[in-house]
């Protein structure tokens, strides 16, 4: 039974996907269709690596609700709250950076880190904005460009963060959508 405390697990799970969107002009907000703030994110870069705090908008801001860490150009860490050992939430590994794919493996804390049974899989073409969060073989999330019609050319300046019905709570989704994105916005 997971524990209510536990920020991967919703209470309840949403009973509809839910659409958030990341433009180029504001990249440190995810908003609703209404253009209403539902998470920002503060990225505070240091020397040898950075870290990436994921907020709530009304949340104060030395209270981050996930902070991301990473360890080198390959792997991360997030963080319940500010960065810390005994926070940890998640580890995250790139297993393939194709010019074309980009895989990603994370390892919830709890589970073995060794173990090739990985919690979630992320896997896309950041070039396109396009990743799809696995959970098994179900999709949990997914990111998609802005398309209109009858346009040819699709801008990459705007795109959709679709969160599908599920137990995962959907600041981890947006952690891990920072994350797979890191450096290409």
């Amino acid at each position: 039974m997971a524990n209510s405390s536990d920020p991967t697990i919703c209470s309840a799970a949403l009973p509809i996907p839910i659409d958030l969107f990341l433009s180029k002009e504001h990249p440190h907000y995810l908003t609703n269709s209404s253009g209403d703030i539902i998470y920002k994110i503060n990225r505070h870069a240091f020397k040898s690596s950075s870290v990436d705090k994921i907020l709530l908008p009304h949340a104060d801001a030395a209270d981050p609700l996930i902070s991301i860490f990473r360890v080198n150009k390959e792997s991360w860490e997030g963080f319940k709250g500010d960065v810390g050992e005994e926070n940890l939430l998640f580890k995250v590994q790139r297993t393939l950076n194709k010019l074309r794919r980009t895989e990603f493996s994370v390892f919830l804390v709890g589970g073995n880190l060794d173990d090739p049974n990985t919690s979630f899989e992320m896997k896309g073409w950041p070039f396109q904005r396009s990743c799809t969060v696995y959970s098994g073989n179900t999709i949990v999330a997914q990111t998609s460009l802005m398309h209109k019609l009858h346009q040819i050319w699709v801008r990459r300046g705007r795109f959709r963060l679709t969160i599908f019905p599920s137990s995962v709570d959907p600041a981890l989704i947006v952690a891990l959508i920072v994350i797979f994105f890191d450096g290409r916005m």
